[in-house]
């Protein structure tokens, strides 16, 4: 009878083996919160979480959906009607030159803008969109759709505030700041993966393409129907990817950026301990010499704009009520306010959705770097028409 070996070696020899990546986890978690926590109080740090998580999950997370399944379906008809093939055949000069992207990448650019950054992911499920790309250019979409992200909404805001050629410079910044963060990404892709560079974004399969190519015979009322229908669908399986993306790191990074409320920590939601801001401040010089921020205090709205840009424009009032605002600084906070848009809560997200979460890490420093640049474009440009 063979003797049976004892596996309590084998455990142990396990456990050993975590040790040197298990303790340190730990040991972060546990002091990030117990930092967090003995200035919040640990019962109003934990209120605050889950208050931040439920406000992002039910106004933000069903709002981006919301955007996916238009977007997706819009996408959608734009493909089955032929807007895809246009815009390539239009554009392609202007894209491979600046993006090193085909033409139909445009299209993107252009949902992003009239939403949000999500929606460049809504048409990148689509396969006779991705047919057009490499791997590593679908790839790099999440860096180029990202840099227009609420555009619209940035530029329509700052026009709100009494400026009007200052929004027009941020957005020719941020055009820059794009170039830089999908060729950077693009870079940085090709390292890693060389062979994604002549890989087709999709494989295509034999009768798959030809027969989503072949003229159709239904009616124009059902081509729209249809169309509509599965690109909404889509924008559904989108919105339900980016949940944990925007739920953990948004509320991490709101955390890290907002203050104490009014009457002080009650546990309400956004509350946070300002590191980041604190942080900022140490290098402001750096601030004033690259962007030419007149006052400290501006340096908020681009580390907001890391999280939410849409809760870094609520500073801009504030701002300007205080006197810290001038054309200079709205043109920069155009530039970064658009490129960045909150892509540190959006790009986990896209980027997993697209099948490519080991990226992450470097999409996000392309795109830090690509931010700077607009911003520091914006405020040479407008030192520039200043002189003139």
């Amino acid at each position: 009878m063979e003797k049976t070996e004892n596996p309590a070696p084998a455990r142990s020899f396990s456990l050993w083996r975590l040790i040197p990546t298990g303790v340190p986890c730990l040991a972060v978690v546990f002091a990030l919160f117990w930092y967090v926590g003995s200035i919040m109080g640990l019962p109003n740090m934990l209120n605050t979480i889950m208050h931040t998580a439920h406000d992002l999950l039910l106004n933000t997370v069903f709002y981006l959906m919301g955007i996916c399944v238009v977007t997706g379906a819009i996408g959608r008809l734009f493909v089955e009607f032929g807007v895809v093939k246009l815009l390539e055949n239009i554009l392609r000069p202007l894209m491979r030159p600046l993006f090193n992207l085909p033409g139909v990448a445009a299209l993107g650019a252009t949902m992003t803008f009239l939403s949000d950054n999500p929606a460049i992911i809504s048409l990148s499920q689509d396969r006779r969109f991705c047919r057009y790309f490499k791997k590593f250019q679908y790839i790099s979409l999440t860096n180029f759709g990202t840099a227009f992200g609420m555009g619209l909404l940035v530029m329509v805001f700052m026009v709100g505030q009494g400026y009007y050629i200052e929004p027009v410079i941020g957005l020719f910044g941020a055009f820059c700041g794009c170039i830089v963060s999908t060729r950077l990404m693009q870079y940085f892709v090709i390292k890693a993966y060389p062979s994604f560079a002549v890989e087709d974004a999709v494989v295509k399969e034999a009768g798959k393409l030809e027969e989503e190519e072949k003229v159709e015979t239904k009616s124009v009322f059902i081509r729209t129907l249809n169309s509509l229908l599965d690109g909404g669908r889509t924008g559904v399986d989108v919105g339900i990817a980016i949940i944990p993306g925007v739920l953990i790191i948004s509320t991490l990074v709101m955390i890290l950026t907002f203050g104490a409320s009014e009457s002080g920590y009650t546990g309400a939601a956004y509350e946070g301990i300002e590191l980041l801001p604190w942080l900022a401040s140490k290098i402001n010089f750096v601030f004033e010499w690259l962007f030419g921020f007149s006052d400290p205090h501006l340096v908020a709205f681009p580390i907001t704009a890391l999280g939410a840009v849409g809760a870094a424009l609520s500073l801009v009032p504030n701002f300007a009520a205080q006197g810290w605002i001038d054309g200079n600084a709205i043109a920069v906070f155009t530039a970064i306010g658009m490129c960045w848009s909150g892509y540190l809560s959006t790009h986990t997200a896209m980027l997993d959705s697209l099948g490519y979460r080991e990226l992450t890490p470097k999409a996000i420093l392309a795109h830090t770097i690509g931010g700077i640049v607009a911003a520091i474009v914006a405020h040479m440009v407008y030192l520039g028409i200043s002189m003139i």
